[in-house]
């Protein structure tokens, strides 16, 4: 199965010319999952080879503008090419997000008299005082919904703390393993993981050979792990003719943060594929960054050296820094920011790369 993750808005703050606001998207064979929707993450869709008409999956950091103002306007963008069959109703879109979440969109569906050619359901992750400032957390008149869904909503989960392993449970299936941990920032964030689960190892296809074994059916029974009866009348074992199964793929995105909270992330996030973090500023401007919530590259560093990471990726960049094929002399140099990173990194085999917008990142099935 492919995997790929593109990214669509690699800015803070707000969309530019130069950065749009976080948006990233991971691909999977017939199903697109999106990590935050800052505004204009619908355009940036349609000026990349993605098909927004494909996220079946939301997952929103935190509750700031430029990771959630594009959310409203791309459920109603999807649901104007959405052309429901009367047979196979459109599938559920599921929206994963901090405590509010829900209020929020069904609020902004509501007042615009927004109706979806699909239904969507919120599930809201219940955060801890510790998650940001005092000031940083809504009240409950802010975050509680009446009971009066939208038209489109169907009822989603209140996802607590795992206190055994300081993880959300967001999604368990044949295919992924979701979790999300808690993050530091102005106001509650989250981080996610998705794991794939592992797959069988191959067939020795020699010694089924040698056995006397032509490809066919009782090579899908060997390969989904059940035993075989041969034609001399023994009993063949799946673990006699693979090899160990693989192991799956993972991919980790943090929300904004100036630090990880507990051990909930290295937990989620061990010899992640790809760990992508912010890197708002640069390492001399630590200061500023860490009063607004935000990290320096050498921040991201130490959590991918935390995780043994094999990639960290760096974005949600200040709009200052500029792509570095239009950097002008005397602009601030966003490779300084790779730099600083591969510093803290040295000798643990981490590669660092900046992302930029519509970079498209595969990412390879593993081998043993």
């Amino acid at each position: 199965m492919s995997m790929d993750i593109t990214f669509l808005g690699t800015g803070s703050a707000y969309p530019s010319p130069n950065r749009g606001a976080s948006a990233l998207v991971l691909r999977t064979e017939g199903e697109n999952w999106l990590f935050d929707c800052g505004e204009g993450t619908q355009t940036q869709f349609m000026k990349s080879q993605l098909k927004a008409g494909k996220i079946t999956k939301i997952f929103i950091s935190h509750l700031h503008g430029d990771h959630l103002f594009g959310l409203p306007g791309l459920l109603c963008t999807i649901s104007l090419s959405c052309t429901p069959q009367p047979d196979q109703p459109p599938p559920c879109v599921d929206i994963y997000g901090p405590q509010g979440l829900r209020h929020f969109l069904r609020v902004a569906l509501e007042l615009s008299s927004s109706q979806l050619m699909f239904s969507y359901a919120v599930h809201e992750l219940e955060t801890s005082c510790d998650q940001c400032p005092a000031e940083g957390h809504l009240s409950p008149t802010q975050t509680t919904s009446s009971d009066a869904l939208h038209p489109q909503e169907q009822p989603g989960r209140s996802i607590h703390l795992d206190p055994d392993t300081d993880c959300y449970s967001l999604i368990e299936d044949k295919q992924f393993v979701v979790k999300a941990f808690r993050l530091y920032h102005r106001v509650p964030s989250f981080g996610f993981s998705v794991e794939e689960r592992e797959r069988p190892g191959r067939l020795n296809t020699d010694l089924l050979k040698e056995l006397g074994l032509k490809p066919g059916p009782l090579f899908g029974r060997l390969k989904n792990g059940q035993s075989v009866t041969l034609e001399s009348g023994r009993i063949l074992t799946a673990s006699e003719v693979l090899e160990p199964p693989l192991k799956g793929r993972k991919v980790c995105v943090f929300g904004d943060c100036s630090t990880a909270l507990g051990e909930g992330f290295k937990r989620a996030c061990q010899g992640a594929d790809v760990l992508v973090h912010e890197a708002t500023l640069e390492d001399g401007q630590s200061e500023k960054a860490i009063e607004h919530g935000h990290s320096t590259p050498s921040m991201a560093a130490a959590v991918a050296l935390a995780c043994e990471a094999r990639t960290l990726v760096l974005y949600h960049f200040s709009q200052r820094y500029k792509p570095e094929t239009l950097r002008r002399d005397g602009e601030d140099d966003v490779t300084e920011l790779k730099r600083q990173a591969e510093i803290v990194l040295q000798g643990s085999g981490t590669e660092v790369i900046l992302a930029e917008d519509f970079l498209m990142l595969p990412i390879a099935l593993k081998k043993n």
